[in-house]
């Protein structure tokens, strides 16, 4: 099958950008003909405030680009990661102009919540969920602390869903876990374009040792990601019960002053996946302390595939994935006295730990090796196949005046 897969690439690289890059390998080993069709944020700073806004509402640049893509390519299906901010859904209507069937990928909530996160105060947040206009997200300069900014994303969302965009350009939606697909259902997406479908870990590294004897934090650095509650439930536990925490972000400075005050503590900065994947397989156990909703933690499937348990907030779409005292122990979010008793129970109870290894390793070959998820693509594509069949493609919008 020909296939062009498109993403806009943050200017912080992110799980997004490795979700395209094994779907793209993915579809390649499985002997599909592939392109890629891609843009970078580091575009923006060279563009005007008022011209990137124009462009995130619909980029004609783009469109026009990527229709050429698809045409060169003659992809059947246009599977899109992220268009934020700079293709624009004016991508999708240049794919459905050249016949080609279109996917969507939903890594976030964006198309509900003006930050994507609907997280604001250090909570999850529905406020905006369902509204035709963003408003409580404007009024609390919810992107980026900035009523401008946040102004601009709810203002361009609002234009997607006045002029239909959402409803009639994509053929099929891909939600990540249950949970985010019913908040997007309950935020105007028809739910009959919905199906689910988790990421996924290939090729497969195999059962990890587990004897590293420490527990394992690799993600952003920041308020959303629990890191907080994690250093708080250091602080309580007793005992040599190690800590490594990976990656960087606006609150690297308060892990390094808790390194610097507990030598259980160790922070490792950003590093290659090689070495994350080594780490967690090593890992005695990995935390998953976020205090947003989150979408489908890829770290999650990470620690499965090596046969480590997780600990994770019972919030969102974790509490979907971990399977309490199966895979893993959910604690209350943002309780840092319930995770530090998460932590002790697995240091001090062999037993359940050996259990879980295997209930994790097998949850992993079950539901989220490459195989399995090659086959979810190709249903969602035969599906999205047969509703590009059913339409024209001058049906097609024009550019928006």
């Amino acid at each position: 099958m020909n296939i062009l897969l498109v993403h806009n690439f943050y200017q912080q690289p992110g799980g997004e950008d490795q979700v395209f890059a094994s779907e793209a390998d993915l579809l390649a080993r499985f002997g599909h003909r592939v392109q890629t069709f891609t843009v970078h944020n580091d575009r923006l700073r060279t563009m005007h405030g008022a011209a990137a806004a124009a462009a995130a509402i619909w980029n004609p640049a783009s469109g026009a680009a990527l229709g050429r893509a698809v045409r060169e390519h003659r992809a059947k299906v246009v599977h899109f990661h992220n268009t934020f901010p700079l293709i624009s859904p004016a991508g999708y209507a240049a794919a459905r102009r050249q016949g080609a069937a279109v996917v969507q990928t939903l890594h976030n909530f964006r198309l509900l919540c003006p930050n994507a996160l609907l997280f604001r105060d250090g909570r999850p947040c529905e406020q905006c969920v369902g509204r035709h206009l963003a408003w409580p997200g404007i009024a609390h300069g919810c992107y980026r602390n900035s009523r401008l900014a946040s102004a601009v994303n709810a203002v361009g969302a609002a234009v997607h869903r006045a002029m239909g965009f959402w409803r009639r350009l994509v053929d099929v939606y891909i939600a990540l876990s249950r949970f985010s697909g019913a908040r997007l259902m309950a935020g105007g997406l028809p739910a009959q374009k919905i199906v689910v479908k988790p990421n996924f870990i290939d090729p497969d590294p195999g059962p990890g040792t587990q004897d590293g004897g420490y527990a394992l934090f690799a993600g952003r650095l920041s308020a959303e990601k629990g890191v907080g509650v994690l250093l708080r439930a250091w602080s309580e536990l007793r005992g040599p019960v190690e800590l490594k925490i990976l990656g960087d972000g606006e609150l690297q400075d308060q892990v390094r002053a808790a390194a610097a005050a507990d030598q259980r503590i160790q922070w490792l900065g950003r590093r290659p996946t090689e070495q994350v994947q080594q780490l967690v397989g090593e890992a005695r156990c990995v935390v998953v302390s976020s205090e947003c909703y989150e979408n489908f933690p890829r770290l999650i499937v990470e620690a499965f595939a090596r046969g480590t348990p997780v600990i994770a907030s019972r919030l969102g779409a974790m509490a979907e994935l971990v399977d309490h005292e199966q895979t893993g122990l959910l604690f209350t979010p943002g309780d840092a006295a319930d995770l530090a008793r998460c932590v002790q129970r697995l240091w001090n109870d062999p037993a359940l730990l050996r259990s879980m290894r295997a209930a994790a390793r097998s949850m992993y070959q079950q539901r989220y090796t490459g195989l399995v998820n090659h086959r979810m693509l190709m249903d969602i594509y035969q599906r999205a196949l047969r509703l590009a069949g059913h339409r024209s493609s001058a049906a097609a919008p024009a550019a928006p005046a």
